[in-house]
């Protein structure tokens, strides 16, 4: 447990496909999301250990293993609460990421162009960019809140998927995009085809 100003930070570290992912949050939502580089992936996610966690980070963990290994269904889960004091802010970079957090779902993909002019500023390539580096917090640790705020999903404009979490990463965000572009032939625009069956089953 430890203290980020005003707010009471709990812990959980999670196994995964992508290695280790330690999250961090108080009971308003969650602070970071660090993908321990150079640690063991393994096919499920769960926790490690046992963790006391507040309502919101259980909703993380749940949300995430939801991600991992039903993506179909995240659409019937309600995005974890972010709390991060930046996002909290009327920053241009807080901007950015609630965008991508808000308009880039599960099946999409973005250039930095098209992520420019979404937030309305086609100029801001360069800004785009540089708002979404995260740097790392510590050695072989990766954070902020990626996963929720789908940085992997901005891609360049030739379509390579780019640079990920300083370049030391790179096979994350490939893994990421292999994982939703399998997930994406149930989607359209971004919404479950399950999810709208049963929408429009109700009129009947």
């Amino acid at each position: 447990m430890t203290d980020s100003g005003s707010c009471v930070l709990l812990d959980v570290t999670l196994c995964s496909p992508v290695g280790e992912i330690l999250l961090s949050g108080c009971e308003k939502g969650v602070h970071t999301i660090n993908i321990k580089l150079g640690t063991d992936k393994e096919e499920s996610i769960r926790p490690v250990g046992q963790s006391e966690m507040s309502p919101e980070l259980q909703r993380c963990v749940d949300w995430l293993q939801c991600y991992f290994m039903k993506p179909e269904s995240i659409g019937t889960l309600p995005s974890p609460a972010l709390h991060h004091p930046l996002m909290q802010s009327d920053s241009f970079k807080a901007h950015v990421l609630w965008t991508l957090f808000k308009e880039v779902g599960l099946g999409k993909t973005v250039s930095y162009k098209q992520h420019a002019e979404m937030i309305g500023n086609p100029k801001a390539v360069r800004a785009v960019g540089s708002a979404m580096k995260n740097n790392p917090v510590r050695f072989l640790l990766f954070s902020y809140v990626p996963l929720i705020v789908p940085c992997h999903r901005v891609l360049r404009s030739s379509g390579d998927s780019g640079s990920y979490m300083g370049g030391k990463g790179d096979d994350i965000k490939v893994w990421l995009l292999t994982h939703e572009k399998k997930t994406n032939k149930i989607f359209i625009n971004g919404r479950s085809i399950v999810n709208r069956i049963i929408t429009i089953c109700k009129y009947f």
